[in-house]
């Protein structure tokens, strides 16, 4: 299903996309996120709590195959990528808090990840053969800490060369999606139209079911519209990029293709979904934003 050259460019452009996303951060981003931490933790609370619940419950209540289970569930384990932070931005959102959500569940993603993904493998009742190592994802994690912290460092020596990484980062998070897809879909269009339906709503309800929870769990933790649209993005949109490259590292050949099957086919749909929601949030954000602008032209007027 992935090509040996295509695993080992993979591996390449998640380097260049980690660090875009170091060299979007700088250590007062930190401070700032740890003086005000309400909105980044209820994003890990979405990320890590909602997601891979969410995650095992459609795989059950689907009837999933062991195979397509575990896929389901490591994407739904995974943290969100430098794509929901460009969606973000189209979408009038928050954007410093959608960077410092994606960046603190990565680095949680080197413990929480391999927890949860042994917990719900293990509920789901998963064998040996499709349980993916929690020492393989660990150590995939721990290699792309360190471009991100590489991009750390350049935004702090030279803030023009930061800038530019980082755009270059986030660029790459689109150009990995397009890439798996313009590669793989016309290698695999039969076994595309032999997927069955509940395949494809398990790939595609991942993301959009992640957003409609996300935003609710924000609103109820009292987050603002605005900040609880950035939270719902962060929470739907799970670096895909990320899932497919640790399941060609970690998973046997003789099932690959069958546990990889959800992890690309949400990376394919996530960005059509992502576009739709995106659109659907820069209205209502511009909305707002005019009927603020009424109220503080009535205000002087009456005034």
């Amino acid at each position: 299903m992935i090509t040996e050259f295509e695993t080992r460019l993979l591996g390449i452009m998640m380097m260049v996309i980690m660090l875009g996303m170091g060299a979007s951060l700088t250590w007062r981003d930190f401070l700032i996120a740890f003086r005000k931490p309400k909105g980044v933790l209820v994003g890990m609370l979405c990320q890590f709590g909602i997601m891979p619940l969410l995650g095992f419950a459609l795989a059950m209540a689907l009837d999933l195959s062991p195979g397509l289970t575990v896929g389901l569930i490591l994407m739904a384990c995974m943290p969100g990528g430098t794509t929901s932070n460009i969606f973000s931005y189209f979408s009038k959102g928050v954007l410093a808090l959608s960077i410092l959500m994606t960046t603190v569940c990565t680095l949680l993603a080197l413990v929480m990840v391999p927890l949860l993904l042994e917990f719900y493998s293990s509920l789901a009742g998963l064998s040996s053969e499709f349980k993916i190592p929690a020492s393989n994802v660990a150590q995939v994690l721990v290699v792309l800490l360190v471009p991100t912290v590489l991009g750390m460092v350049l935004r702090k020596l030279n803030p023009n060369i930061g800038a530019t990484i980082e755009l270059l980062g986030g660029f790459m998070g689109i150009v990995v999606i397009v890439f798996l897809v313009a590669t793989w879909v016309p290698r695999n269009h039969q076994l595309l139209a032999d997927t069955p339906w509940p395949v494809y709503f398990a790939a595609i309800g991942l993301g959009l079911i992640g957003m409609a929870l996300g935003y609710a769990m924000a609103r109820l933790l009292r987050q603002d519209n605005n900040r609880s649209r950035t939270i719902a993005l962060e929470t739907g949109i799970q670096n895909g990029p990320l899932a497919v490259l640790i399941v060609t590292l970690s998973i046997a050949t003789t099932i690959q293709q069958e546990v990889l099957l959800i992890p690309v086919l949400y990376s394919l749909f996530i960005v059509l979904s992502s576009s739709v929601v995106t659109l659907f949030f820069r209205r209502w954000a511009t909305r707002e934003a005019l009927a603020r602008d009424r109220m503080k032209a009535g205000a002087l007027v009456s005034g």
